[in-house]
């Protein structure tokens, strides 16, 4: 059954990993993914559960001892931001590259340059094409929903991809709030046991992980990434569902809010979209036909679903919480565009916000479909802009 409690984003996810009970945990203290480790570190002294708990001297070191804990065919489990997920960066492509099924607890940060320590997903976009799944999360019971399902996605046979669940570092990973906890057993049966099928630790069969490939393999490498890629969408969808029958919240590739009828909508990922949600309602009162569209995998990506989700909307904003520096916008935008090429005559602006933590307000969102309704009447609005700076 389900427990009310209420606890921040960081603590969810410690519960979830305390739930899970994974083999081994290696991790590097970085903010604000800190209290991650810490608080696993603390069940693992009261003797909550039995991980094998590696302190390193690095995040680089980190990933390396997921890589290798993962090989050996047991369950391997980090959590890290900003800096930290950039130091893993050559790490991130060999846990793909080695089809490990390594999971991530990524709390959003702004990567160095300038130095800050809030929320932008400038972090987990960096490492986007790195061949990791990734979930997006509103909120702290989302962030522990998608952490209870991420070993389900990342072990299938099909998929044996590495997966990162992202929050928003301080404004969901700090912040208290109410959320349901499951009972440990049902936690248990519903993630189940690893059975690896290919491992470093089999007697039984040789096996030889990360060497070095020459020309004539690593095509046929990324072309199996490729795939199991795609095949991560429908395991994503199934997965959710029987999270949705065994514990009564419902999860897709992303969230529909008010878009039945909706002239104008929001796309969005991850925490903001609770301020946009307050923004729709109270444009609906003044019968406005606002709708939003939060996207909650990102890796794989939804082309088709999110396109027919869209298509129906006259005029749509793409919000991103990084700059792609294409000159163009952030990949959100570039993608989602992308997707609706051809496919649908809507009217398209993209936004740049909350950089660094910069905080986006109902009454911005409230501009922005107002700047939309603009476009309705034949206004032309940049390709993309950024959102909430001081001119």
């Amino acid at each position: 059954m389900s427990v009310k409690n209420r606890m921040s984003g960081n603590e969810a996810v410690a519960n979830a990993i305390r739930q899970i009970n994974p083999d081994v945990i290696a991790a590097f203290p970085i903010t604000p993914s800190t209290e991650i480790p810490q608080y696993v570190s603390s069940f693992k002294a009261d003797g909550l559960i039995d991980t094998e708990f590696i302190a390193v001297e690095s995040e680089h070191s980190a990933m390396s001892a997921c890589i290798g804990a993962s090989a050996a065919g047991v369950r391997a489990m980090t959590a890290t931001s900003s800096a930290g997920m950039a130091l893993m960066y050559e790490l991130l492509y060999v846990a793909a590259s080695d089809r490990l099924p390594i999971v991530l607890a990524a709390v959003n940060r702004a990567l160095t340059g300038p130095i800050n320590i809030n929320a932008d997903h400038s972090d987990s976009m960096g490492a986007r094409d790195a061949g990791w799944i990734q979930l997006y999360s509103e909120n702290a019971q989302e962030a522990y929903d998608n952490m209870l399902m991420a070993h389900r996605i990342a072990e299938h046979p099909d998929v044996m991809l590495p997966i990162m669940i992202c929050q928003d570092g301080f404004i969901t990973s700090h912040a208290i709030e109410n959320i349901l906890l499951e009972d440990d057993g049902p936690v248990k049966k519903f993630v189940g046991e690893y059975k690896p099928h290919k491992y470093l630790l089999n007697t039984e069969e040789a096996l030889a992980v990360g060497p070095y490939s020459v020309s004539p393999f690593v095509i046929e490498m990324k072309r199996a990434e490729h795939e199991a890629m795609k095949n991560a969408k429908q395991v994503i969808l199934d997965v959710s569902a029987d999270f949705a029958k065994t514990f009564g919240r419902s999860y897709g590739f992303f969230e529909e809010y008010r878009m039945e009828d909706a002239e104008v909508g929001v796309l969005l990922m991850s925490s903001a979209a609770g301020t946009a949600k307050d923004a729709v309602d109270k444009l609906r009162e003044r019968g406005v036909k606002a709708g939003l569209v939060k996207l909650r995998a990102f890796r794989p990506f939804p082309n088709d679903e999110l396109a027919e989700a869209l298509k129906g909307l006259k005029a749509l904003a793409i919000m991103d919480r990084s700059d792609g520096f294409s000159a163009t916008g952030g990949p959100l935008n570039a993608e989602v565009r992308a997707a609706l090429y051809g496919k649908a005559d809507t009217k398209i602006t993209g936004y740049i916000y909350g950089l660094g933590g910069r905080d986006i307000r109902v009454e911005d969102f409230e501009d922005i479909f107002g700047e939309l309704a603009d476009m309705l009447t034949g206004t032309e609005l940049p390709y993309c802009r950024y959102r909430g700076v001081r001119e």
